[in-house]
């Protein structure tokens, strides 16, 4: 007997329904599985063979066939194992036709009958919705369809306690109430002792999604700056975070399985990251730090400590936002707009241009330790400011700085006037405006003169320049203003140079 299940695969972001066919026939014993599966697929016969045995029902010595169509389509992961298996029981008799019509199944089994969650639920919910159909998950996947409205979903624990519910014998469990994932704030600006223009710096990148770069000797607190940037970010869109938690979901990262991700994310990848893991990689391309990060933050601490081959990989994600992905196998793009947030010492010894303690680095030195910063990567970071040793005062001072919560406030602001200014155009931050958009901001004329001038003599290039007004128009938004301003120019070019690498 032939039997019919629809299932699903993802390929990238996307999911896509599969045709789980499965045959019974007779003929020597054999379960085959056919229709480009990857390895965990392929040993789903093993699972659906223990996992229908130890539930009680009847696994008949025949031959089954498995068939997943379209088969051009490459399927890869163990959610094929509850398909599998329901095809099974109707081809067998066991389970009847009508309990799966216009529904898709989902789900790993374990040998005793148990299922297990599995990772891109979200985005199969997502095409399960689309096509009309009801989603049948394991329970711990539960939460995350329920992030999917107007989805009807069927959940169980195992394999005997679905098929009780599929033939009505007893109800779905309970769906719960859709939760936010919040993060608790556990540092805040005001305990970080003087780099009050550092600090000023980090709420212009935070109100309008700008790239830093903190250089400065060890100990004047580049990485407690970059930190605490998380504190003071504005809450994600309802857009964008349902994109973010359709990439943590499609890499099997969501934290309690179905909360919405609502904090932007914060990556800190170590320097000894292969280019694979930052931007993506494998036989099937998985997302990489830069798309874990879509919407958030990408903090690399000691910047000329990575491979320079790896940091050569962010000038296209820094340029375009999205990442693609080529494999004999598979060509995937993925989304990749975030803040690039880095920090380094100015030279190998870390101590160049300090005021107490004297550089021991020779020019040469210093030369190919600032070479491995490569000019392109610099030109794509839109502030690139100095953070110098802190004086005594300043780190004995008894009095708080001002709290993340006062600074987070101006920032939701800011971010309040570019979504009124930037919604018609598809973005949500002055850091995605492109050159044409800039061409229409109102600038005033001292502020035109001001710009033209550093331009040339700052020999600066065309991107620098978009820049350089894109943080002049987030200063603008900051301060409440329609338009830039000389002042907001002039800010603008000392954070871009500050540093003295550009």
């Amino acid at each position: 007997m032939l039997a019919k299940v629809l299932g699903s695969t993802v390929y990238g972001l996307e999911a896509y329904l599969v045709d789980v066919e499965v045959d019974v026939s007779l003929g020597l014993p054999a379960f085959d599985i056919v229709g480009l599966p990857d390895t965990a697929v392929r040993e789903a016969r093993e699972r659906v063979r223990a996992a229908v045995k130890n539930c009680g029902f009847e696994m008949p010595p025949r031959r089954i066939t498995v068939n997943l169509a379209p088969a051009d389509l490459r399927k890869e992961g163990s959610g094929f194992d509850l398909p599998i298996a329901v095809g099974l029981l109707v081809a067998t008799g066991q389970l009847n036709v009508s309990a799966i019509a216009g529904r898709v199944f989902a789900g790993e089994l374990s040998l005793d009958g148990a299922l297990r969650p599995i990772p891109g639920a979200l985005p199969m919910a997502l095409v399960a919705k689309h096509a009309g159909h009801a989603f049948v998950v394991p329970a711990d996947n539960v939460r995350e369809t329920m992030l999917v409205s107007g989805l009807p979903v069927l959940a169980a624990s195992n394999l005997s306690e679905l098929l009780d519910i599929l033939r009505g014998l007893c109800p779905s469990l309970t769906l719960p109430e859709q939760t936010l994932s919040t993060a608790v704030a556990t540092c805040d600006f005001r305990d970080i002792a003087g780099q009050e223009q550092a600090k000023r710096a980090l709420e212009i990148a935070a109100a309008g999604g700008h790239n830093v770069l903190l250089v400065g000797p060890p100990g004047s607190g580049k990485t407690l700056l970059a930190r605490h940037l998380p504190s003071i970010l504005p809450p994600m869109q309802p857009e964008e975070a349902l994109e973010v938690t359709k990439i943590y979901s499609v890499a099997g990262l969501l934290a309690d399985r179905g909360a919405l991700v609502a904090e932007r994310p914060f990556r800190a990848p170590h320097h000894s990251i292969s280019y694979g893991g930052l931007i993506g990689g494998g036989k099937i391309p998985q997302p990489g730090e830069v798309s874990l990060a879509h919407h958030g933050v990408v903090f690399l601490d000691e910047l000329p400590e990575f491979s320079k081959r790896v940091l050569e990989q962010l000038r296209q994600p820094l340029e375009d936002g999205s990442v693609t992905i080529a494999r004999v196998s598979a060509t995937l793009t993925y989304p990749s707009q975030f803040m690039l947030v880095a920090a380094m010492n100015p030279c190998p010894c870390g101590f160049l241009g300090d005021k107490l303690k004297a550089c021991t680095c020779s020019f040469g030195d210093i030369a190919r330790y600032q070479g491995k910063i490569s000019g392109p990567l610099l030109d794509r970071i839109d502030m690139q400011l100095s953070v110098p040793r802190l004086e005594y005062h300043e780190l004995t001072e008894r009095a708080q700085g001002e709290s993340s919560v006062s600074i987070r406030s101006r920032v939701e602001v800011a971010r309040k006037r570019q979504e009124a200014r930037l919604k018609p155009l598809g973005i949500f931050c002055n850091a995605r405006l492109q050159h044409k958009h800039l061409r229409k901001l109102p600038v005033a004329p001292a502020a035109e003169k001001l710009l033209k001038a550093a331009y040339h003599k700052l020999a600066l290039s065309a991107r620098a320049h978009d820049r350089i007004l894109k943080v002049a128009c987030t200063i603008a938004d900051l301060a409440g203003s329609d338009a830039i301003g000389e002042a907001h120019i002039a800010e603008a070019i000392s954070l871009r140079t500050s540093a003295g690498l550009a």
